[in-house]
């Protein structure tokens, strides 16, 4: 699944009325100037948590990884004596 599907997939059951509704809400409540500035916000938010996830993946994978190969080492001590 790529990327644009799996950030969408979440309003998949939205139609063009309902999204229209729910943009002049926003609009109401924060106005068009601050429209901009809250698209940014949510963009670096959205990235700092995409950094933060891949982070944690990146950890998980190494201590895995680490974990493998102790437990190899330990098969060959064990094999070795």
């Amino acid at each position: 699944m790529n990327m644009l599907s799996h950030n969408m997939a979440f309003i998949g059951g939205l139609g063009g009325q309902e999204m229209l509704i729910i943009f002049l809400i926003v609009l109401l409540l924060f106005g068009a100037k601050k429209l901009p500035q809250l698209a940014r916000g949510i963009g670096k938010s959205m990235g700092e948590f995409k950094r933060a996830r891949d982070d944690f993946e990146r950890e998980i994978k190494t201590a895995e990884i680490d974990d493998d190969i102790k437990e190899s080492r330990g098969k060959e001590a064990r094999d070795d004596s």
